[in-house]
């Protein structure tokens, strides 16, 4: 992988890369990672975004998780992508601990209705949060505090303002919010998205897959700004982030 913007166009090693996509070192940081094909489908033909993603991509995510203090998903979106606790490797580890950081980031879902997977639940090397509202099913919600904490953040919908709060209460400073796309049109109308991370892979897919945000239009529209291009194989790996 290589930097094109900016620098020079040198091959960087992983640890270049660990210290380019590191979290600042103080306050609340909100980032958002996803993958699109250059027309700006997030899902391949089966609707899903991990067939979109190359081993390029996947070393970059790996890389996001073993820097963020947690991993904010979607319900819908992890059961579609099969999203399972994310587990320690031994790169992991070693970057995690030089960076004073837990064994693991953990794994914040996001739910309504509160209908996430059991096995997801049950964390791995960092405990599963549930992120609901106030007018979630009461019996579930119990059922679910009896195994995972439970946050609740806002009253019929989730405001994702409040939940970044809430979270930054609890220690997680780090924050990678993973999607779907319904999630990251509440987390950019909240006006908490601090940095968007896109991998564009050289394919034009058309079809109806859904874009980055689905919802209704934000006004005034997000502004970013280019901070960082890499190039592998011909996929770009661009991160955006607000002045």
């Amino acid at each position: 992988m290589q930097s094109l913007f900016p620098g020079s166009s040198s091959e960087l090693s992983y640890e270049d890369l660990t210290e380019l996509y590191d979290y600042p070192s103080h306050g609340v940081w909100v980032r958002a990672n996803f993958v699109s094909t250059l027309d700006g489908a997030v899902q391949g033909a089966d609707h899903k975004s991990g067939s979109l993603s190359s081993k390029a991509d996947k070393r970059v995510l790996g890389l996001l998780r073993s820097v963020a203090d947690v991993v904010v998903i979607g319900a819908n979106t992890a059961r579609v992508e099969d999203y399972q606790p994310v587990k320690s490797t031994d790169r992991r580890t070693h970057i995690r601990q030089r960076l004073g950081l837990g064994p693991g980031p953990a794994m914040a879902v996001v739910s309504r209705s509160l209908d996430v997977d059991a096995a997801l639940l049950g964390g791995g090397t960092a405990p599963t949060l549930v992120i609901t509202t106030e007018s979630s099913p009461s019996d579930r919600r119990a059922q679910i505090s009896e195994r995972a904490p439970v946050i609740i953040a806002g009253e019929t919908s989730v405001d994702f303002a409040k939940a970044v709060d809430l979270l930054a209460e609890q220690g997680f400073a780090r924050i990678l919010c993973e999607g779907g796309p319904t999630l990251m049109h509440d987390v950019v109308s909240s006006g908490r998205l601090d940095e968007l991370c896109l991998t564009w892979t050289p394919v034009i897919a058309s079809g109806n897959a859904l874009r980055l945000t689905d919802g209704p239009a934000i006004k005034p529209p997000y502004q970013l700004h280019l901070k960082q291009l890499l190039e592998e194989d011909g996929e770009l790996f661009a991160r955006y982030a607000r002045e």
